[in-house]
Formats: C-alpha cells, sequence, structure tokens
C-alpha cells in the first residue's frame, strides 16, 4: 500500500505571506500531509509531475452568483466546472430571495436547504453561500444561519432599494420582494452581523455592491434623454463613479457606526477605490477589506464598443483604461483585499441588443489564475506569492475558510493548481468550459495557465479535461 494518495512531485510551491520553495507535497485523505525537498515518485498512488511549474493553493473565487439565470443544478455542474481550469477550487456563491435565482421570498431556515439541495452532487469545487437578508424577517434569521448552518456572510446591494437587476424598472419592491430595502434596513443589518461577529471567534461580515441609486436615476435619465446610446460607454455614464464614492461613504459611515465588519466589493474606477481608501484612513478601527474584479481590472468599455454588442454589461459597469491602471496600483500597493470573478453565466439571449433590458453579468471563473499570472506577475511584477493570496489565501481569511482552504501547509485541505507560467492562450468560450456561449475575454492572449487543478487530493482537472465524478461539498463557515 502506498504512503500517499498523491505526490506533487518537481514543482516550486507558492505559499501565500511565506513564499516560494522548491518542493514535493504529498497529500493523504484529503489533506496535505507533508512537504519535503524530495518525495519519492513510489510513496504515491498517483503521481503529479510538476517539473518547471508553479504549484498554487487552489483558489478561493470569493465572488460567484450560481443560479441567476439558470437552475442552480446546471449552473453548478458547468460554472464550478470552468473554475477548475481557472485553478478555482472552492467557490462562494450569493444568494437572495426575490426576482431571478428561486423567484420567491421567505425564511432561510427553509430555503437554504432547498438551494443546498439543488447544488448537492453536480459542483466540481467545494462551495459555500453568502446570504442576502432581504427583509426585517431574514435579518432575525442572522444568528441561526450563522450557528446553526454555517453561513458567516451577508450581502446588501444599495441600488436595489431604486432598481431591479438590469435597471430598466423602478419598482423595486416587486423585485426585492421585501418590506423596506433602505439605509434603515441596511443599518438593522449591519447591527445583527456586528451582533454575531462579537458572539464567536470567527469573522462574521457584509458584504456590499456600492451604488447609489437616487444618483443612479438621474444620470440614467440624462443618458436616455441625450439620446439612449446602446453601448457600454453609455451605461458607464448613466452608472458613473460618483454613485460608487457616495455609496461607499453612506456604508463605511454605518459600519463604522454599528461596528460591523464589511466588505466592499467589485470596486470597479479608481474614484471608488480612493473612496474606499479614504474610508479605511479616516476609520481605522472598522474591519473594511476590498475586491476587484478580473474584467473591472482589464477590460474597458472603449475595447468592448468597438467590438460591438452587449456581453460585457455588468454591474457596476465596465469602466475606461484608466479606471483598468488605478485598479492594478491597488493591487500591487496592497491597498486591495483579493480579486474575484463575479462569475455569473449570463447568455447572449439574455443580452440582446437592447441596453436597458439586458441583463448583467458574464462568466470569468476560468481566468482567476490566468490573468493574475498574465496581467499581475509577468507584466506589472507582482509576485508569485501575492497573486497567491489574492486568488486564495486572503479571501479564505475573510469569509471562514483559514485553517481549511487557502494554504499549502500541512493539514490544510489538498487544494492544489499546477500552473505553467509560460503557456500562452488565446481566450475562447470553449476553452473555458462554461456554458456560457460568449466570453467578453474573447481574443486575449494570456501567459500563464493551470493544467492540473486538484480538490481534496483528488485529480480534478488536466491538460484541458475534466475527470472522475463532481466531488464538491458544501463547506460550513
Amino acid at each position: 500500500m502506498s504512503r500517499y494518495d498523491l505526490v506533487v512531485r518537481g514543482g516550486t510551491l507558492v505559499l501565500p505571506h511565506v513564499g516560494t520553495v522548491r518542493a514535493d507535497l504529498a497529500t493523504k485523505d484529503g489533506k496535505v500531509a507533508t512537504l519535503s525537498s524530495d518525495i519519492p515518485a513510489s510513496e504515491g498512488e498517483s503521481v503529479l509531475d510538476a517539473t518547471g511549474k508553479l504549484v498554487f493553493p487552489g483558489a478561493v473565487d470569493a465572488h460567484f452568483h450560481l443560479g441567476i439565470y439558470r437552475p442552480l443544478e446546471v449552473d453548478a455542474a458547468e460554472e464550478t466546472r470552468s473554475s477548475l481550469v481557472g485553478g478555482a477550487t472552492t467557490v462562494l456563491s450569493y444568494f437572495r430571495t426575490g426576482q431571478h435565482y428561486l423567484n420567491k421570498t421567505g425564511p432561510y431556515r427553509e430555503i437554504l436547504p432547498e438551494v443546498l439541495q439543488a447544488v448537492d452532487g453536480h459542483a466540481w469545487t467545494d462551495y459555500g453561500f453568502h446570504l442576502a437578508p432581504m427583509d426585517t424577517a431574514q435579518v432575525r434569521e442572522i444568528p441561526d444561519l450563522v450557528d446553526g448552518h454555517g453561513v458567516s456572510s451577508f450581502k446588501y446591494y444599495m441600488f436595489y432599494k431604486g432598481f431591479n437587476l438590469a435597471a430598466d424598472s423602478r419598482d423595486a419592491k416587486a423585485f426585492t420582494m421585501s418590506d423596506e430595502y433602505d439605509l434603515g434596513h441596511l443599518y438593522q443589518l449591519m447591527e445583527a452581523v456586528s451582533a454575531a461577529n462579537a458572539a464567536g471567534d470567527r469573522r462574521v461580515s457584509l458584504s456590499l455592491h456600492c451604488e447609489q441609486a437616487e444618483l443612479m436615476r438621474l444620470f440614467i435619465d440624462r443618458v436616455r434623454a441625450a439620446g439612449d446610446p446602446q453601448t457600454l460607454k453609455a451605461y458607464s455614464d448613466a452608472r458613473p463613479p460618483l454613485t460608487e464614492r457616495v455609496a461607499i461613504g453612506e456604508a463605511t459611515t454605518l459600519a463604522r457606526a454599528t461596528g460591523c465588519p464589511v466588505n466592499l466589493l467589485h470596486l470597479s474606477s479608481g474614484e471608488a477605490l480612493a473612496a474606499a481608501q479614504e474610508a479605511r484612513a479616516a476609520m481605522p478601527g472598522t474591519d473594511m477589506r476590498f475586491e476587484v474584479t478580473l474584467h473591472h481590472l482589464c477590460l474597458t468599455h472603449e475595447e468592448l464598443d468597438a467590438q460591438g454588442g452587449l456581453g460585457g454589461k455588468v454591474n457596476p459597469p465596465i469602466r475606461s483604461a484608466a479606471d483598468n491602471e488605478a485598479l492594478w496600483a491597488g493591487v500591487l500597493d496592497g491597498s486591495v483585499n483579493w480579486v474575484a470573478s463575479d462569475h455569473a453565466c449570463c447568455l447572449e439571449e439574455n443580452k440582446g441588443d437592447a441596453l436597458w433590458p439586458a441583463l448583467p453579468g458574464f462568466g470569468g471563473t476560468a481566468l482567476l489564475y490566468p490573468i493574475l499570472i498574465s496581467e499581475g506577475m509577468h507584466k506589472r511584477g507582482l509576485s508569485p506569492t501575492r497573486v497567491a493570496e489574492l486568488a486564495s489565501a486572503n479571501p479564505a481569511r475573510a469569509y471562514g475558510l483559514d485553517g481549511r482552504k487557502g494554504n499549502l501547509l500541512v493539514g490544510y485541505d489538498a487544494d492544489l493548481t499546477v500552473v505553467d507560467p509560460s503557456l500562452e492562450q488565446t481566450v475562447s468560450a470553449s476553452l473555458l468550459l462554461s456554458g456560457q456561449d460568449h466570453c467578453p475575454f474573447e481574443g486575449h492572449k494570456v501567459r500563464g495557465w493551470p493544467v492540473a487543478t486538484v480538490l481534496r487530493g483528488h485529480l480534478a482537472y488536466q491538460a484541458g479535461t475534466v475527470l472522475g465524478p463532481p466531488r464538491g461539498s458544501f463547506i460550513a463557515r
């Protein structure tokens, strides 16, 4: 009988907050069992050759949307499969009641089991859920969701008090199916999250989509009155960075007042990042962490509008090249805590050719490590260690997974991805193994791709092919 289940030989291990080391790694019973300068191949039931390659901890894609536009079980199967391509072994998906997802409301004690049952047996990665309390009754469920269901992160969408998801309707109450979804609701939500955070030894936090609805109303009306161009630039003009800045000010002010740990999601512009940095400096006692996405780092409305189509409609909107570089500066200087995909499979038929009814969002999870390595490490000098922190260790720490996910140390889950830093591929929808039939990154040349991804010691993806049955499990945090 072999001593280990899997031996990964010949690679350079990337250890977050430590550095890189030339070492072999062995797994046993789904965990990292040992790191050593030389583990004989004979000691492993199976062997993965990583010679000349980087071995990263499996990414924790902390911003995901399973089932937003398609059945949960379909998205779980096709979109977590895509995650393996990008080296992600854990996804944390947002879920809320109201329109989209299951299109209903009610207590999470009844709805969450329905969600878990739909995903069970279909996911290729491990998974957890952030939940959005949309009404007062759901806010009251937070203590039980934390202690009884292992949900330690929640969400508030600041623009939902005035708009639906596509911003083509102001009937917000019909969309949210809630009572009052305003700053009063946000305040009581923060109070509840803060109390849950103080009651235990784990971080319980609130994630925020920061766009200010009253300003959106004004700017959308102005864009539509000025000829209503059907472009992504028009969408950005209708939801400009000022709406982010104001919402960040509101949210962080309430976070300080309540003592609530917050995560500012998908900062899309230089102005949004500056507002977040200013809030952090002004409120040093408030736990606030910053996220940016791959598309806000790399895509511009100029480029996408030149190609035509509305496939790149997303909330917040795609911005300018200057915003790309401002966000990269935040990644480089350490202001940004993690990078995520905000993956939301949305088919061409849901985009159409009319800007306002087009559904927002698109997939990107398959590009998580590739973009960080190509655009961050190769082009801008990010160290492999910082890449691992951005993709894996930092979101794991923020969302209650540290000690299990986010590292290659002994005792952690044996989640890893072997990356060929020199492998260059041109992005196409077919390459990403998603159910989505288009990709806003189409045609981009990316250097540095996973060639194998391992989930809890099982080889799940290699050389463009998904292997074995889906083994993903729900993770209580």
